[in-house]
């Protein structure tokens, strides 16, 4: 696989990492307790981010929804993630990562809280926007940390950690889902939101201020973002946006309507979606790692492979029959592949030079300007046609993300 392409010009190119990471200026035990805090931030930043798919049973008979409202919780939330990660990532490299992690932190935990006073229809969208707002810039910043602790060649393992703690911790909100009475849902909401507000001071005492980590852009009133578009990288941002943007789509228009679907098409238990459910996120954590380890093995396109799979099995469990073995083995798979993009994090950061990480980085979130119309459109889908083809949608969303990603370039010479 090529490591780059030679028509491009220099200044696209990544600047080289390697003299600041084999010259650290943070002691090694000290790196592992930083990505340690990472892993526990990671785990709550996706419990609390998966709330508004995995309780949106919950929260739509509460407040008498309509599927396309419930729906709209999600766009919602996305907007206010795109928002979060196009200004805060910025802030994060021009001003330093240390106060904007420890600030992002406490913010998903205190507006996850906040979800147990929502009375209304607009107040959950208002709420689930500054949920957004504070979770969508967390993962940036924290991409923009770990690139800085430990070498590149490394970088695909440490995002397959970081990504089993965002899968377990869904494991354990569909598990705990199906172990609570549909009235006492909001403690779910409790016990996601509270351990952040410890955590946002542990991370200020403990990220160094003015190491590598939070070293603060030297490059004058300029903002980050307007990088990204200079006229040599203009086509390669845009292209990884509407990657991006297809990844949300997919994952919108099938996981996201995951429980829905199984609840009143299928007919199961809340408990029993909540098993599959959990099946699902088991495989996405034993996928992390094997496709952290391609990555930093084989090249970062490589992975583009398990969008393909992940697209198969899409289709496999719509037209399945209700045999929940059958069911939580195609769940599985599609768990596995779907995280095979757990390098784009890192990927984006290497696409750009280094002043540029957290703003590179935070182009993941970009993509969800598409997926803001994913619930609302497999929504009026399901209303005409049904949730089954609705959902389908997403196979063909993440097999043109596949192709994006496939013609961009490498970062790593393999």
């Amino acid at each position: 696989m090529p490591t780059a392409n030679p028509a491009l010009p220099a200044s696209a190119m990544p600047e080289p990492q390697q003299a600041t990471i084999d010259t650290p200026d943070i002691a090694l035990p000290h790196q592992v307790a930083i990505f340690i805090l990472l892993m526990v931030c990671e785990f709550l930043y996706g419990w609390a981010w998966n709330t508004v798919d995995v309780l949106r049973p919950f929260i739509r008979e509460s407040l008498g929804l309509s599927l396309m409202q419930a729906g709209s919780t999600y766009s919602a939330q996305g907007a206010g993630a795109l928002t979060g990660a196009v200004v805060i990532g910025q802030l994060a490299d021009r001003y330093g990562r240390k106060r904007m992690f420890a600030l992002l932190v406490a913010g998903y935990g205190a507006m996850l809280i906040a979800g147990t006073a929502v009375g209304s229809y607009p107040q959950l969208l208002a709420q689930r926007f500054l949920l957004g707002l504070f979770a969508g810039a967390s993962f940036p910043v924290a991409v923009g940390i770990y690139c800085n602790l430990f070498r590149p060649t490394v970088r695909g393992r440490l995002a397959g950690i970081l990504n089993a703690c965002f899968s377990f911790s869904i494991v354990a909100l569909g598990l705990a889902m199906g172990a609570v009475a549909p009235g006492q849902w909001h403690n779910l909401l409790w016990a996601g939101g509270v351990p952040p507000l410890v955590l946002s001071v542990v991370a200020y005492v403990m990220i160094p201020a003015g190491s590598r980590i939070d070293l603060a852009s030297q490059r004058g009133d300029k903002l980050p973002v307007r990088e990204l578009f200079a006229p040599d990288v203009r086509r390669q941002t845009l292209t990884l946006a509407a990657m991006t943007g297809l990844n949300f789509f997919g994952y919108a228009a099938f996981s996201g309507w995951l429980t829905t679907y199984l609840t009143g098409e299928r007919h199961f238990s809340s408990a029993l979606a909540g098993n599959l459910l959990a099946w699902q996120f088991a495989g996405n954590i034993a996928g992390g790692f094997f496709w952290g380890w391609a990555a930093d093995r084989f090249g970062r396109r490589f992975n583009a492979v398990g969008f393909f799979i992940a697209s198969a099995a899409i289709v496999a469990f719509l037209l399945a029959p209700s045999n929940v073995m059958l069911l939580r083995g195609l769940g599985l798979i599609y768990g596995a592949t779907l995280c095979s993009s757990v390098i784009w994090g890192a990927w984006m950061a290497e696409l750009y030079p280094p002043h540029l990480q957290s703003t590179a980085a935070s182009i993941f979130n970009w993509g969800r300007i598409i997926s803001f119309f994913s619930p609302l459109i497999t929504a009026s889908i399901a209303q005409q046609v049904g949730m089954p083809i609705a959902m389908s949608c997403a196979a063909l969303a993440f097999t043109l993300a596949a192709f994006l990603w496939i013609s961009q370039r490498e970062t790593l010479a393999v």
